[in-house]
């Protein structure tokens, strides 16, 4: 497959303009962090419930914005157990709200799980009152950009097979190859830099599996965008589409990317 020159303007217009924003809430964390977090379920809710319920959509944005909400306060107030039991409740509630307002139930509240998971676990990640916490969050993201970078990249430059052409015709197993390459040089190298409580090797482990998650995450939300008839799930960044086209990969490797740092706080004595 050829390079796509007129894509890689905006694509990388986006990403200047909107990679430093995330950064510095990023480090900054506390306050400034639940703000990008919030701002970003509400994007996200609009956009689900654009997808999933075009018709009477600001029935189904309301109804998931306010579980997600919901998980993410309960997370940053560092109450994560009541955080999940929240998304779970408000899944139901969601479903339940969306069902009488004549939407579909289980979009709702499926959109709550699928979208509120990794918002809460990045809060939780994000621990301000720990140092590690920001160079997990730092590795989360770190590893889901430069496997989906690497995967566009080297699947436009290579080209090959396709990947999963039933539902995301243009991804190719290079692609896919490259992507995971990427993730595991940057699992290791981030695990030799910074205060992960791993080695290189574990983290080219956490980096590969991570990776994986992206790519899976990718492709889970293309499928999702084939059910509902759709190109993109928004129009907020050029190149890019809406927010969750930019994010469905890293939404994946955040739970991977969660469960190694808790794995490490159990049986490696630190993170």
């Amino acid at each position: 497959m050829a390079v796509k020159v007129s894509d890689l303007g905006p694509r990388a217009l986006s990403a200047i303009v909107l990679a430093p924003a995330a950064v510095l809430a990023i480090w900054a964390g506390g306050p400034w962090f639940l703000g990008l977090m919030l701002a970003a379920c509400a994007l996200l809710a609009v956009e689900w419930a654009r997808m999933s319920a075009s018709r009477a959509w600001r029935v189904m944005a309301g109804a998931v914005g306010f579980g997600l909400v919901a998980g993410v306060v309960a997370a940053y107030a560092q109450q994560l157990s009541l955080a999940l039991v929240m998304l779970v409740f408000g899944a139901v509630a969601a479903g339940l709200f969306a069902r009488n307002r004549g939407q579909e139930a289980l979009d709702a509240a499926y959109g709550v799980l699928y979208l509120g998971w990794p918002a809460v676990l990045l809060i939780w990640l994000r621990d301000s009152e720990s140092q590690a916490g920001l160079a997990w969050t730092v590795s989360a993201f770190a590893i889901a950009w430069a496997s989906d970078i690497m995967a566009y990249v080297v699947g436009n430059l290579v080209g090959g097979p396709k990947l999963w052409p039933r539902f995301s015709p243009n991804k190719t197993w290079s692609g896919f190859i490259g992507g995971l390459a990427a993730g595991t040089v940057a699992g290791s190298l981030l695990a030799t830099f910074l205060e992960l409580g791993i080695g290189p090797v574990w983290g080219a482990v956490l980096g590969l599996a991570a990776a994986l998650a992206t790519m899976a995450g990718d492709l889970w939300e293309s499928a999702l965008k084939r059910r509902f008839g759709v190109k993109d799930a928004g129009k907020l960044i050029p190149g890019h589409g809406g927010l969750l086209d930019r994010v469905d990969g890293l939404m994946f490797a955040v739970v991977v990317v969660a469960c190694g740092r808790l794995l490490v706080g159990l049986f490696g004595g630190g993170a």
